[in-house]
């Protein structure tokens, strides 16, 4: 398929003005700003970002408004806060969907390959831990990152920045010393599941998760990001996000 691939696919909202801060400073105890080059692939908006028809998904599942009910984008059927997600592969989206609709899809030849269900499911692998050497062959800026693969392989990183999600240039050959010694960075489904890598003081983690959750670290970040460093509001909403994925991934 021709066109943007990884999680560019879904944040498709205009770049950054002119002067808008494209990297975060990292936080305290992770390294600095290295030798890479960046591409912000999301707005500058206060808010995350959207489906393709406006409903923001807000968490792993997709949480609506108390006041708004969600309706499922494929049949229009009332849909729980816990609903899952559709990737649009052609218009570069997230489609709420209910159960039924969420499972018509499961299969990648569903709809010629357009749609494609988001799995559930969060990974971690504590048996085989990351390092801070191997975290260092990437050359990530930040202590926080994301990667993709297209349906072709090809792997794409990105950090989440004020800007929404940046794009990083990844040393392919160091990922794949990577992912050789650690196979859960290659277990995720093109297009749907992305490797998250967290580096802390102390220690290096790494999980696979839905892509849907993809959306809700971007979209944390344009939201509370403040000034240079983001400020406290920023650090605590990534501490929360990242205590929720630790308590929803099983062992791999």
């Amino acid at each position: 398929m021709n066109g943007p691939t990884g999680l560019r696919r879904f944040v498709t909202e205009p770049p950054a003005p002119a002067g808008s801060a494209s990297a975060p400073a990292a936080p305290p105890g992770q390294q600095g700003p290295g030798p890479v080059t960046e591409e912000p692939t999301g707005g500058s908006g206060g808010s995350p970002p959207r489906t393709s028809t406006g409903r923001r998904p807000s968490g792993p599942r997709g949480v609506a408004p108390p006041d708004q009910q969600e309706k499922c984008e494929f049949c229009a059927t009332g849909i729980p806060a816990g609903h899952g997600h559709v990737a649009d592969l052609e218009q570069s989206s997230l489609m709420c969907a209910c159960r039924a609709c969420y499972l018509l899809f499961c299969h990648g030849q569903a709809a010629r390959g357009r749609y494609r269900s988001v799995p559930d499911r969060y990974l971690a692998d504590p048996a085989r831990p990351m390092t801070a050497a191997e975290w260092d062959m990437l050359q990530i800026p930040v202590g926080l990152a994301l990667f993709l693969r297209s349906p072709a392989g090809q792997v794409t990183g990105f950090y989440p920045s004020p800007a929404g999600a940046t794009e990083c240039r990844l040393d392919l050959a160091a990922w794949d010393r990577l992912a050789a010694d650690h196979p859960l960075l290659a277990a995720m489904a093109p297009d749907v599941e992305a490797a998250l890598i967290c580096r802390t003081e102390g220690r290096v983690e790494h999980f696979l998760v839905p892509i849907d959750t993809c959306y809700e670290l971007a979209g944390r970040m344009r939201l509370y990001w403040r000034g240079f460093d983001g400020g406290e509001q920023a650090r605590q909403s990534i501490a929360e996000f990242l205590d929720r994925v630790r308590s929803l991934a099983r062992e791999y």
